[in-house]
């Protein structure tokens, strides 16, 4: 196995999920070392960058690597002297990929001004918001009514591509814009540990705190990171502290609560919990509904409601994977010019959707019957019970719709029922979902508990 190459493979394709000053302050420098009994040893600059590409990037290394060498094991990180030439051709291919890319997208999508990181579409008026993120987006309002005094700091959590960046850098173009002499800064925790790094080593730590000491609103995503960088929180925590004391608002992200952010101080904890902690959860499917027929009708692209339906259920944790699978919808759209079919996107997003769980009958009976508070028994039995035939009927539903498991199998796994009796559940659950709010509810619930 050739792991230079397979790394260079892995980090093509993390070049283009991450942002350019990423990947150069990151990943650039690394190399594959070498391969011992399925662990792949990759090579970096210093003991920093190992550190956080732990932290930071260790779930998705390993999956890269893990796509492209199926006997992968394991991956551990070599402080290595690295040799970084790059593959001409292949620069120059990207480069011609990413003018292309560049001439195709929007300048408001591209433009992001230096002087406050802020990207100026993300906007309130393209801000979807429905149960999973009201009480965010309710706080936001008061912020921006009274920065600095109302809920300061903001702390927002919940799972990786749910809109946090999206409501964080609302919050910011909003204030701005409504109070132009107040300056504005958005910067991720990954941007401020390597400007603080480097201020340290450039002996300019006067410098670095007068830079983000002058802002009168601070925003820092991604802060779950700092867990175990002891120096960086010392210095966030006497930034916190002049924000505060000066009634200067500062916001932050995580994708957990700062309780439970490893080895983090107490003393961050108690900052944080002073002001208001808040979460957005996953979207419920009315929500992912919204967001398909906004993001789509700003493409001017229209698709008949079973197409859009299908696209909302395939994305339930995840807004970032869903908007990036509309936009292979959208761009396939202009390219052939003509309707839409529900085989166009199946076949578009099959490699986007995350594959489903490997759970037993067992446990989709038993997480369905105690939902409804049920004898786990009663499921496999010969009753026509209402409750217990609905919950039957969404035992059978769930099984074909999220596990993929044939119409026999589940008959015959459910009490040795007729297979025509499971496609007669299923088409009856699949019909009351369109005109049912609760049982579109009550399914959502029950999905959660299979994660």
């Amino acid at each position: 196995m050739d792991i230079k190459q397979l790394w260079k493979n892995c980090l093509a394709e993390i070049e283009l999920e991450v942002s350019k000053a990423t990947f150069n302050t990151w990943f650039k420098g690394t190399s594959g070392l070498k391969e011992d009994a399925g662990t792949v040893y990759i090579g970096v600059p210093n003991e920093f960058v190992r550190d956080w590409l732990k932290n930071r990037f260790h779930k998705v290394i390993t999956k890269k690597i893990a796509d492209n060498y199926e006997n992968m094991r394991s991956v551990e990180y070599l402080i290595a002297k690295i040799d970084s030439t790059r593959n001409e051709d292949n620069t120059s291919s990207k480069e011609n990929n990413t003018q292309k890319i560049n001439r195709e997208l929007p300048l408001k999508d591209l433009y992001v001004s230096p002087d406050d990181n802020l990207n100026p579409k993300y906007r309130f008026d393209s801000f979807i918001v429905g149960t999973f993120n009201e009480l965010a987006y309710a706080a936001s309002q008061a912020i921006i009514e009274n920065p600095g005094t109302k809920y300061n700091p903001f702390f927002v959590y919940g799972d990786t591509g749910l809109g946090k960046t999206h409501l964080l850098q609302a919050i910011g173009n909003t204030i701005k814009e409504k109070y132009p002499n107040k300056k504005v800064y958005y910067m991720t925790l990954e941007k401020f540990a390597t400007e603080f790094v480097n201020a340290m080593q450039n002996n300019k730590a006067n410098s670095f705190k007068e830079k983000h000491r002058k802002y009168d609103l601070l925003i820092i995503d991604d802060i779950q990171f700092i867990g175990k960088m002891e120096k960086i929180q010392e210095e966030l925590f006497h930034t916190f502290n002049t924000f505060y004391e000066n009634n200067k608002q500062i916001i932050f992200s995580s994708d957990k609560h700062p309780n439970f952010i490893p080895e983090l101080a107490d003393r961050l904890k108690t900052r944080f919990s002073a002001g208001m902690i808040v979460d957005i959860s996953q979207p419920d499917v009315e929500s992912r509904m919204a967001i398909v027929k906004m993001k789509l009708k700003e493409s001017g692209v229209d698709i008949d409601n079973s197409v859009l339906e299908y696209i909302a259920h395939s994305f339930q944790d995840s807004i970032r994977e869903l908007e990036g699978s509309l936009n292979s919808i959208v761009c396939h759209y202009q390219i052939k010019n003509k309707p839409i079919t529900l085989t166009d996107v199946k076949n578009l997003i099959k490699n986007n959707i995350k594959p489903k769980k490997n759970v037993s009958v067992d446990d989709v009976v038993k997480i369905v019957s105690e939902h409804f508070n049920l004898d786990q028994a009663s499921i496999y039995e010969k009753t026509r019970r209402k409750e217990i035939v609905k919950a039957r009927q969404i035992v059978m539903y769930l099984l074909r719709e999220d596990f993929n498991v044939s119409y026999p199998t589940i008959g015959q796994k459910l009490g040795g029922k007729d297979h025509t009796t499971v496609i007669h559940s299923y088409d009856k659950i699949k019909k009351d979902l369109k005109i049912d709010p609760q049982l579109i509810q009550e399914i959502e619930n029950i999905r959660i508990m299979f994660k």
